[in-house]
C-alpha cells in the first residue's frame, strides 16, 4: 500500500498487484466482474486507501496481460460507483466515498452460559436428533419431489404435510383435524403472533395468560397490540372466576401440562373453561407444548377436540425433534380460518417446501413416532434420576406436578432457604436454576421453589448437577 496520494506500485511483489493476479487469471468472460470486484473490495477493505492515484488503463492492461479496454470498463463502473474518482488529464484516483469495513457475524442464539450443571427449563436433549433417518428422508424427498412444487407453496403448507399432520394430531392428540384448517408455522411463536394480530384486527386490545406461565406469551401478543392479563391458577387449571372478572374474550392455556407448573387441567375446569368461551363468543388458544411426553399414563387428549370451533390448537417439533427446525402447527376455528391464512400468506408466502415435503414424509413413514418413543424413554429415565438424586441429597423435597413433559417443578424444604441466598449458592457453585417465581407475579416467593428442567443432561449429569447444589449449600 502506498501513502496517500503516491502512485500505486505495480510491482509483481506489491500488495495491490497481488489483488488483481487472481481476476486477471480468470476466464475471458467472467475477466471483467471480476477485475470490477477485486478492485471494489481493495477500496472497500481500505487495501487501496483514498487518494491513492492508480496506473493508467494502458499501464495496468500491459501488467496485466489483459485489454485495455477490459481495464477501461472497470475503472468507469466504479467510477460511476464512487469507488474511484477520474480527473480529466489527471489520472484516475481512489475515492473518499468508500470506508473500510469489518464484516462480523455474530451469534446471538441463546447458549447456555457455561455452567457446571445446567437445570434450566425448556431444553430437549438435541443429541437425540435423528440424523440418519432425517438425512434419509432428505434424500428420498430430493429424488421425488416435482420442479413445480419449488414454487411458492400454499401458504397454510404442503396438502401432504398438512394431512400428515392432521392424521398424527387426531391420532395422538385426540384433535379434530381438518387438513384444510391446519397451517403450518414456523414453531408456536409464530403461530401465536399469527393469532395475535388477526384478534387485534379484530378489535380485542387484551388476551388472558396464565400466571405463573410462559413469559413468551406475553411479549409475542405485544408485538401484536395485544396486553397480557395475568390470571391464577388454582390445583385444577385457570381459575374461570378471575377469567369471568378480566373482560378478556381470548385466553391462552397450557392444558396437558401446565408450563411451569406441571399440572394437568381437571375434566371439570376443561369443560369450565369451554362454557366460558362460548358465553362470551370467545377463543382459548392451547399451546401443546409438550403434550406427546407423558410417563406414567397415555397423555390426556387435547383441549380442542371438545370444541374445535371454539379452540385454537398449536404444537410444535421443538422438543420432539429440535427447536432449530422451526416447524410447527396450528389448528383454527372455521370463523378464523381465511384472516389467519392471509396473515400468514402477507408474513411469509409460506414455510420452505423441502423442509414441509421432508416432515411430511417423515410423519408418514413411521419416523416421528419412532423418534416420540425414543425421547419418551430417555426422558422418563431422566426425570426418575433428577427426582431420586433430589431425595437424596435434599430429604423432604415436594416434586409437583404429573409425570410429562421435560422438567419438574421442586419445592425444598425451609432450611434451605431463603430463596435469595440458595441461588446465590448455587450460582456460586456453577449451577444454572431457575425459581418458580421468575414465572409468575401470583408465585409465593417466600420459599425455594425450583423449575428444573432434565431433558438436555444425561442421568449422570443430573446427578452430579444436585450434588453440586448440595455441597454448595453445606459449605
Amino acid at each position: 500500500m502506498t501513502p496517500s496520494g503516491a502512485a500505486w506500485e505495480m510491482t509483481p511483489s506489491g500488495a495491490a498487484w497481488e489483488l488483481l493476479v487472481p481476476a486477471a487469471a480468470a476466464p475471458a468472460r467472467a475477466r471483467g466482474r471480476a477485475l470490477q470486484a477485486a478492485l471494489r473490495e481493495a477500496v472497500r477493505t481500505g487495501r487501496l486507501a483514498p487518494g491513492t492515484r492508480l496506473p493508467s488503463s494502458r499501464e495496468l492492461a500491459a501488467d496485466l496481460g489483459v485489454s485495455r479496454g477490459l481495464v477501461t470498463e472497470a475503472y468507469e463502473q466504479l467510477t460511476a460507483e464512487g469507488y474511484l474518482r477520474s480527473d480529466r488529464g489527471a489520472g484516475t484516483w481512489v475515492g473518499a466515498a468508500a470506508r473500510a469495513a469489518h464484516p462480523r457475524a455474530r451469534d446471538l442464539a441463546p447458549r447456555p452460559a457455561g455452567a457446571r450443571a445446567d437445570f434450566l427449563p425448556g431444553t430437549p436433549d438435541l443429541s437425540l436428533f435423528p440424523r440418519a433417518a432425517w438425512a434419509a428422508a432428505q434424500r428420498g424427498v430430493l429424488a421425488e419431489l416435482p420442479h413445480q412444487a419449488l414454487g411458492y407453496p400454499d401458504p397454510r403448507g404442503l396438502p401432504r404435510l398438512r394431512t400428515a399432520l392432521a392424521e398424527l394430531l387426531a391420532r395422538r392428540r385426540g384433535v379434530v383435524a381438518d387438513p384444510e384448517r391446519v397451517i403450518v408455522v414456523s414453531g408456536v411463536a409464530q403461530a401465536t403472533t399469527l393469532l395475535g394480530f388477526v384478534l387485534h384486527a379484530r378489535g380485542a386490545r387484551a388476551i388472558g395468560v396464565e400466571d405463573p406461565g410462559s413469559p413468551e406469551h406475553g411479549t409475542l401478543y405485544a408485538s401484536a397490540g395485544l396486553d397480557a392479563v395475568p390470571l391464577p391458577l388454582d390445583d385444577e387449571g385457570l381459575a374461570t372466576g378471575p377469567l369471568k372478572e378480566s373482560g378478556v374474550r381470548a385466553v391462552v392455556t397450557t392444558p396437558a401440562h401446565q408450563f411451569p407448573s406441571g399440572i394437568a387441567y381437571s375434566a371439570r375446569r376443561r369443560t369450565e373453561l369451554l362454557d366460558w368461551a362460548r358465553s362470551v363468543d370467545g377463543l382459548v388458544v392451547e399451546d401443546d407444548y409438550d403434550g406427546d411426553f407423558r410417563y406414567d399414563r397415555a397423555p390426556v387428549g387435547a383441549l380442542q377436540g371438545l370444541d374445535p370451533e371454539r379452540v385454537a390448537y398449536t404444537g410444535s417439533v421443538s422438543k420432539s425433534l429440535a427447536p432449530g427446525l422451526r416447524l410447527g402447527w396450528l389448528l383454527v376455528p372455521a370463523a378464523l380460518a381465511e384472516e389467519v391464512v392471509e396473515r400468514k400468506r402477507t408474513m411469509d408466502l409460506g414455510n420452505p417446501v423441502v423442509d414441509q415435503a421432508l416432515l411430511a414424509r417423515f410423519v408418514e413413514r413411521g419416523d416421528y413416532d419412532r423418534q416420540l418413543r425414543r425421547c419418551q424413554r430417555a426422558y422418563r429415565e431422566r426425570r426418575d434420576t433428577l427426582v431420586s438424586a433430589l431425595e437424596e441429597h435434599f430429604p423432604g423435597t415436594e416434586v409437583s406436578g404429573i409425570a410429562a413433559g421435560l422438567h419438574v417443578i421442586a419445592a425444598l424444604p425451609g432450611r434451605y432457604g431463603p430463596p435469595e441466598y440458595f441461588l446465590e449458592r448455587a450460582a456460586a457453585a456453577g449451577v444454572a436454576v431457575r425459581p418458580l417465581a421468575d414465572y409468575g407475579r401470583a408465585v409465593e416467593r417466600a420459599d425455594v421453589r425450583l423449575v428444573l428442567g432434565y431433558a438436555h443432561q444425561s442421568p449422570a449429569r443430573i446427578r452430579d448437577g444436585v450434588r453440586l447444589m448440595a455441597q454448595a449449600l453445606r459449605a
